[in-house]
């Protein structure tokens, strides 16, 4: 009986030592890429949100816009020459924005309606959706590439409620 209690007694004891050496498991998802670019894109600027905030009809249809709200696009670690030395070094960029448009205005999704999204350049370019950008001198190191968003009414009527839009950016080089 005392050969079968100790037994007993030492399976516990086990099922408890090896309990405290259980642990749980977890993955770490990594991903990224290797591409012969000259600039990086900061992490804060690749997927943002801009939130727009409240407007009034009233306002839409006493101004046919709504103020412009401010957005960056940050470029990091930028190098003019190229890791293949036959090619010449990079010289210039351009940013071409997308996304679903009607006309010249980036189109929204939910309720509201009667209006379209218009980006701009600080300096006051305006963005037509799928088409190449300014050409722009690059330069070593850092950059900010300012624009301003605004929404713009269009030839539907004005409807009240929640909207949405996603647009997308991207960068070649020269």
């Amino acid at each position: 009986m005392l050969y079968k209690f100790s037994w007993l007694t030492f399976i516990l004891l086990l099922g408890t030592s090896l309990s405290s050496y259980c642990s749980a498991e977890s993955l770490i998802t990594m991903n990224g890429s290797i591409i012969e670019t000259a600039c990086s894109i900061d992490i804060s600027s690749r997927d943002q949100t801009i939130e727009m905030g409240s407007l009034s009809i009233s306002q839409m249809i006493r101004d046919g816009q709504s103020n412009k709200k401010k957005f960056s696009i940050k470029l990091i670690n930028c190098v003019l020459e190229r890791t293949e030395t036959k090619k010449p070094n990079w010289q210039y960029f351009t940013v071409t924005f997308d996304g679903v448009h009607d006309g010249n205005l980036f189109t929204v999704n939910g309720q509201a309606e009667g209006f379209g999204i218009e980006i701009s350049s600080a300096d006051g370019e305006v963005v037509y959706p799928g088409k190449v950008m300014s050409s722009q001198e690059l330069t070593d190191g850092n950059r900010d590439l300012n624009y301003n968003l605004r929404l713009i009414r269009n030839n539907k009527v004005l409807e009240p409620g929640n909207y949405f839009s996603l647009i997308k950016y991207k960068l070649d080089y020269e």
